[in-house]
């Protein structure tokens, strides 16, 4: 359990520079209105994660430094909803940082740029997926309530779709 967790949490802990020291990055010139500038400078970002092969990109800004810094973010977010990383949940117990981070009305006492967040994202998935992404039962080894659950999960749009989607996949209904 510990070393493919603490892989992935490490590359979810890693700043900006270093992240995208681990990626493939292209520049480019985005399409569409934006003025003289946008049209004439490659100020959009690709970047191409080598380890797990996510591509992300940013284009909204004129700037290629904000766009990069988007990018590093949209990465970080893509590598928590979709790297699954096997959970023993016999063995299980949820980190500190979880613990922490989990109010006890079940909200997340994160900032929605902390990033922190995503090693949080990562954490539910990988115990609801270790249990056939059962709410129920996950929620027991998260030692939180299934309310408490449903609703850290409904406070993020993409991680609510991530979790639907896992659901489709196990032919369960969606959450609602």
């Amino acid at each position: 359990m510990g070393t493919e967790r603490d892989n992935l949490d490490a590359v979810l802990d890693l700043d900006d520079e270093e992240l995208i020291a681990q990626c493939d990055v292209d520049h480019y010139r985005a399409s569409g209105p934006g003025g003289q500038k946008r049209n004439k400078t490659s100020s959009a970002v690709r970047l191409r994660h080598r380890p797990t092969g996510i591509a992300v990109t940013a284009v909204e800004d004129r700037s290629q430094h904000v766009n990069k810094r988007r990018a590093a973010r949209r990465l970080r977010e893509a590598i928590a909803l979709t790297v699954r990383r096997p959970v023993d949940v016999s063995h299980y117990h949820p980190s500190e940082l979880l613990s922490s981070c989990v109010g006890p009305d079940g909200a997340l006492r994160l900032g929605r740029r902390d990033p922190r967040r995503y090693l949080v994202m990562g954490e539910l998935l990988d115990v609801l997926v270790a249990c056939g992404t059962g709410v129920g039962e996950a929620a027991g080894y998260l030692q939180l309530t299934t309310g408490q659950l449903v609703k850290l999960l409904r406070a993020d749009t993409r991680l609510w779709a991530r979790v639907n989607q896992l659901r489709a996949a196990e032919g369960l209904k969606p959450l609602r």
